[in-house]
């Protein structure tokens, strides 16, 4: 598949992922009356479906990776070259702003917010590396054992992981990074976004281990 059409497709998703989730954070909260349960009920539900689409439509064209996490795994899988890789990451941080752009324009928002949400200390960094750690080893061995179940399972831990960790699981640096632009209910204060890129580094590093003796290059 030649590269501008894999990079086409990572635009699309990461874009349409990033509208997803802070679009809906905006549908959730003004619907909820101020209720954080049913907002954030809104907002995982919200973004675990639009990432299950997602993948299923574009995994056979770019691998649906929509974040660099996931393409640093591929490129030292040997799935990705270290130029497409870059590439990849590139796009995939550009095209995430671009999301959350377009979420705001849909609900006649500034384009152009500075996230204020407090999103720091250690369980949240916690919060994050486990997040991390456990997509990264769903689509891994997602991809060894049950190929064709993989976005039903990414979609399914990313659904949980927004329940059961402090942080609602962003897991993503792309994402990260984006949602430093937002002030609605998905955002996140733009200086605390190097630790939260940093514990996910963490995590998916500790997946890339566990992956190694779970199912090592031999078995």
């Amino acid at each position: 598949m030649p590269l501008s059409r894999r990079l086409t497709a990572e635009f699309i998703g990461t874009a349409l992922l990033l509208a997803a989730i802070v679009g809906s954070g905006i549908m959730g909260e003004a619907l909820s009356r101020g209720n954080a349960a049913v907002a954030l009920l809104a907002n995982a539900a919200a973004t675990a479906g639009a990432l299950y689409a997602l993948i299923v439509i574009l995994a056979p064209i770019s691998g649906a990776h929509f974040n660099p996490a996931v393409t640093v795994v591929a490129h030292l899988h040997g799935d990705l070259s270290r130029r497409d890789a870059v590439a990849y990451i590139v796009v995939q941080t550009v095209t995430a702003i671009a999301g959350v752009l377009l979420a705001h324009a849909m609900f006649d928002l500034p384009l152009l917010q500075a996230g204020t949400q407090v999103r720091t200390g250690a369980s949240q960094w916690l919060s994050e590396a486990v997040a991390t750690f456990g997509l990264i080893l769903t689509i891994v061995l997602g991809v060894r054992h049950r190929p064709v179940a993989v976005p039903a399972l990414v979609a399914s831990h990313i659904f949980a992981a927004y329940w059961f960790t402090a942080s609602t699981s962003f897991a993503n640096p792309a994402v990260t990074l984006a949602r430093a632009l937002t002030t609605t209910f998905a955002g996140i204060r733009p200086e605390d976004v190097p630790a939260f890129v940093a514990a996910q580094a963490a995590g998916t590093f500790v997946a890339i281990k566990a992956v190694g003796f779970l199912r090592p290059a031999h078995a």
